[in-house]
């Protein structure tokens, strides 16, 4: 038995006690008196439960037009139901025939304003719930600004709350999806053109030098070699971000010494800064606490964001890492002293394919990557339980800086 018929006889239940209660208070019936009323109650109750189960079974407000008219006709049927079942006991009390006539007018005058009642109150329900349905219909077409004005604090305002929730989560996901698009188309162009532009260089170079019309091979073989290298991070980049999507990076955790990760990726981007005219510094204390991360992966992040910076650094510049205890984890910043970024771009630089040249030109005028090496860093940094965060000014430079535990994350 469902939970509408278990209310339905709950309610007949209680309607019947609580009559027979206020006949017993009222009247003071002897108790055959009180039986046969108690029976003829019964009886039209259980009418009332027939008819009730048999409008279930049958299903006659399905062929309903509105619910406003499904009420209606509700509240008309128990009008009547009730109006019969008092005219039936009248008569079976032997209620003088000009009583029963006045009585059933009466009733019939109560019962027309109980129904207008309940019709005036089921539109108020309607309107809202017609409310919803439109926009419902907006929303199914596509318009995910709609939202619907529900007062109260009803289960039919609830349902509008949530509705409005669910259309602000799918606009949001329109905009997201948007912005995922955009980036992919760009992607496809920047890769297209990252990995076209340097092929077509060294297959011209390579060609020239077979062709023997270059007085100096090793300037070009040394030219070829910086492209390929090139195209190797690039191909790198690629191959890190696949296997952080799979989940097949090897993330193996051990404490160690933040400070020797740093000195090797200031060892690995010496040569580069020099040759660009970029003083770097690093730091000159080794009192921080040993640190569980995998050092090949924070190295990357750390090439990564030195190879940015040195690139956005002018000749004469000053590119820094420095290394602080705060929190119970160790924050390494990395910073130079080169353009900075512009405020509407920042909270997007972590994102893929974020290429960002028109909000940070290079200062040497080098293509751009295909965004991939701050992302990959963030997913790095989240992966060892840190966060990755970056403050820049358009006039002082920019500071990138990352947090990690000195506790293993769970």
């Amino acid at each position: 038995m469902n939970r509408q018929r278990l209310t339905f006889l709950a309610t007949l239940g209680l309607t019947l006690g609580a009559t027979l209660g206020l006949a017993a208070l009222i009247m003071r019936p002897t108790r055959p008196e009180f039986f046969d009323l108690a029976l003829l109650f019964a009886i039209s109750g259980v009418g009332a439960l027939f008819v009730g189960f048999l409008s279930v079974q049958v299903g006659w407000w399905r062929r309903a037009t509105s619910l406003t008219q499904t009420l209606t006709v509700g509240h008309v049927l128990a009008a009547l139901f009730g109006l019969v079942i008092v005219l039936l006991l009248a008569r079976l009390m032997f209620i003088s025939e000009h009583d029963l006539a006045l009585a059933a007018v009466l009733l019939f005058f109560a019962s027309s304003v109980s129904v207008s009642f309940g019709y005036f109150f089921s539109t108020s329900i309607t309107q809202r719930l017609k409310e919803l349905d439109r926009g419902a219909r907006r929303l199914s077409e596509g318009q995910f600004s709609v939202r619907v004005d529900v007062a109260g604090r009803d289960e039919v305002a609830a349902l509008g709350r949530a509705f409005n929730a669910m259309a602000e989560h799918l606009e949001n996901a329109e905009h997201e999806a948007e912005r995922l698009e955009k980036a992919r188309q760009e992607f496809i162009a920047g890769a297209s053109h990252d990995l076209r532009t340097p092929l077509a260089s060294l297959r011209a170079m390579l060609e020239a030098i077979a062709d023997g019309v270059v007085e100096d091979p090793t300037d070009y073989i040394r030219r070829s070699q910086r492209v390929i290298t090139q195209m190797s991070n690039l191909t790198d980049d690629l191959v890190e971000l696949a296997a952080l999507d799979s989940g097949a990076a090897p993330m193996e955790r051990t404490p160690g010494p933040i400070e020797e990760v740093i000195e090797t990726a200031l060892e690995g981007a010496a040569l580069k800064a020099e040759s660009k005219g970029v003083e770097l510094a690093g730091p000159t204390h080794s009192d921080l606490p040993l640190i569980p991360m995998a050092a090949d992966k924070i190295g990357r992040v750390l090439q990564n964001l030195l190879d940015n910076a040195i690139d956005h650094t002018e000749p004469g510049g000053k590119v820094n890492i420095s290394a602080v205890e705060r929190n119970g984890a160790v924050e390494v910043t990395v910073g130079d002293s080169g353009i900075g970024i512009r405020p509407e771009s920042l909270p997007y630089i972590f994102e893929r394919f974020y290429r960002g040249e028109e909000s940070r030109p290079r200062a040497d005028n080098d293509a751009g990557g295909l965004g991939l090496g701050l992302a990959i860093a963030r997913e790095l940094i989240e992966a060892h339980g840190g966060t990755i965060w970056a403050e820049s000014d358009m006039q002082s430079g920019t500071n990138i800086t990352f947090s990690l535990p000195q506790e293993r994350p769970e």
